[in-house]
């Protein structure tokens, strides 16, 4: 994928950086692979704004996606790349040789013609091809990775997504996370190889309000200009919310990028946490 620079003839086009869509299909997705997806806009059955700054976003479906890999030793051919506007990356349409079609993430690496194969084990190591954690090399970079065996996959799901694979032992396999944090995953968990797609995702920019409105991204108004009823509100002038004994925090005084984490029984499955600024990296006990 390449990225998309405009003239700027109109103050909206100044500033936009887009991804070239040239190299996907433009055919429209099966019907037996989409369903309607219905959105609330940030309300409740009672219409109370429950979620602030959503709402107003163009219309469309959701596309089914195969999250299990479950179609052992059936051949598919990739029939389309296309465009999914439910997620960053792109997705693939397989056909399998005995008729059915499934969607699966698009990984760096997959073109239309390309072949993908899901087995129990000694399965090739090429990009779209998904077997057992167990089963594949350690230092592999793997994407979509169930957490529970059966569930289908939870983690690496994202566009330029990458997990690697370090090692294992005692029926867990320890996966560096794109973050950085280290965690053990059951070897029975399924995985997809290779990193996905569409990394120059990152480096998009919207340009102007119109194109965030259509994405469902309401207005979102600054705490600091705000009466003193918000924490960073109040004041003459610009006061601002920087300075000795003001952390930043949300309109309710919760401090902003406080941890939310309540589940202490995983624990034991994390052995290395990501470092920030004010808390160092902790290592904890780990069943192995």
């Amino acid at each position: 994928m390449t990225l998309k620079k405009y003239k700027s003839t109109t103050a909206g086009q100044r500033h936009t950086v887009l991804v070239s869509t040239k190299e996907l299909s433009k055919t429209r997705p099966p019907k037996m692979l989409v369903t309607r997806l219905h959105k609330n806009a940030g309300r409740n059955s009672h219409g109370k704004i429950t979620v602030r700054h959503q709402g107003g976003e163009v219309k469309k479906k959701y596309r089914i996606i195969d999250w299990h890999r479950d179609k052992f030793d059936i051949k598919g051919v990739v029939e389309t790349i296309e465009y999914d506007p439910n997620r960053s990356v792109r997705i693939a349409l397989i056909k399998y040789i005995d008729g059915e079609r499934r969607y699966i993430l698009a990984p760096e690496g997959l073109h239309i013609g390309d072949s993908v194969l899901s087995q129990k084990k000694d399965v090739p190591i090429k990009p779209g091809n998904a077997t057992y954690l167990k089963y594949i090399p350690y230092g592999t970079i793997v994407h979509n990775v169930e957490l529970t065996p059966g569930k289908g996959g939870q983690l690496g799901r994202s566009a330029g997504t990458g997990i690697q694979i370090m090692g294992g032992d005692k029926k867990y396999i320890q996966l560096r996370m794109p973050s950085g944090e280290i965690r053990l995953v059951r070897e029975e968990c399924m995985a997809t190889i290779g990193y996905l797609g569409n990394i120059d995702h990152a480096n998009i920019k919207l340009g102007k309000a119109g194109r965030s409105r259509r994405k469902g991204i309401r207005p979102a108004v600054r705490g600091v200009a705000m009466s003193s009823k918000h924490p960073h509100g109040g004041g003459q002038g610009k006061s601002g919310r920087v300075g000795p004994g003001r952390p930043a925090k949300d309109r309710w005084g919760n401090k902003v990028g406080k941890r939310t984490r309540r589940n202490k029984s995983t624990n034991k499955y994390i052995i290395k946490r990501v470092e920030t600024k004010t808390r160092k990296s902790k290592t904890y006990k780990t069943i192995i």
